[in-house]
C-alpha cells in the first residue's frame, strides 16, 4: 500500500511541475450580435490557466463549418490574474455563413480545448 501511495504522489508531483499543467484553452461562452448587413461582434470568454509569457492563451479563432478561418483575435499578453477572461472582435462574414465554430489556442498546446458552435443571427 505504501508503494502505491508513493507512486501516486510521485506522479502528482511530476504533473504539478510539468509545463503542461495549464492544459488547453477552453471557449466557455460566445455572444454574437449583428451590427450591420454582414458585420458581427463576437464576444468570447476563454478559460486557461495562464502561467506567464511562455504558456498562455494567445488567440481565439472563428471558423466556418468547413474549417476555413474567418478571423482571429490575437491576445498579446497572459491573463494570469484574470480568469476566465472575455474579449471582443468585429468581423465581416460571408452572407452564406449560418453557423461558426469558435476555438481558442494557447502557446504550448495549440488548439484542442473546448470549442463552441454558434448560430450567426440573421
Amino acid at each position: 500500500m505504501r508503494n502505491i501511495f508513493a507512486l501516486v504522489m510521485c506522479g502528482f508531483l511530476l504533473m504539478a511541475s510539468s509545463p503542461l499543467v495549464a492544459g488547453e484553452a477552453d471557449v466557455i461562452d460566445v455572444r454574437v450580435v449583428k451590427v450591420d448587413a454582414d458585420v458581427y461582434r463576437f464576444t468570447v470568454t476563454v478559460r486557461h490557466d495562464d502561467e506567464g509569457w511562455d504558456h498562455y492563451a494567445d488567440r481565439w479563432d472563428i471558423l466556418d463549418m468547413e474549417g476555413n478561418n474567418l478571423g482571429s483575435r490575437v491576445l498579446l499578453h497572459p491573463h494570469v490574474d484574470e480568469q476566465p477572461f472575455t474579449r471582443s472582435m468585429t468581423l465581416s462574414l460571408p452572407m452564406q455563413v449560418r453557423k461558426v465554430l469558435v476555438r481558442a489556442h494557447d502557446k504550448v498546446h495549440g488548439t484542442g480545448g473546448a470549442e463552441m458552435v454558434v448560430i450567426v443571427p440573421q
